[in-house]
């Protein structure tokens, strides 16, 4: 979708609030928020954030990778 669309849209979310923010480790986190702020953000147009609200039996450590792994960038 980026390489078909990036030009004329924007994208949001990506995130898993299904495995990885309840399910991963902090590590996992911060390893996927990096690749998707390499390949989806690649030339803007990205703005990195959980799939959905973020559920009940997300790890609190998970999200705070989340935040701080953003936030580096």
């Amino acid at each position: 979708m980026k390489r078909r669309y990036g030009d004329r849209l924007a994208f949001w979310g990506g995130v898993s609030t299904q495995q990885l923010l309840p399910y991963g480790t902090p590590d996992e986190v911060r390893t996927e928020v990096r690749r998707l702020l390499r390949e989806v953000g690649e030339g803007g147009g990205y703005i990195c954030a959980p799939a959905h609200s973020i559920p009940g039996d997300a790890r609190p450590e998970n999200i705070m990778a989340l935040i701080e792994t953003v936030n580096e960038q």
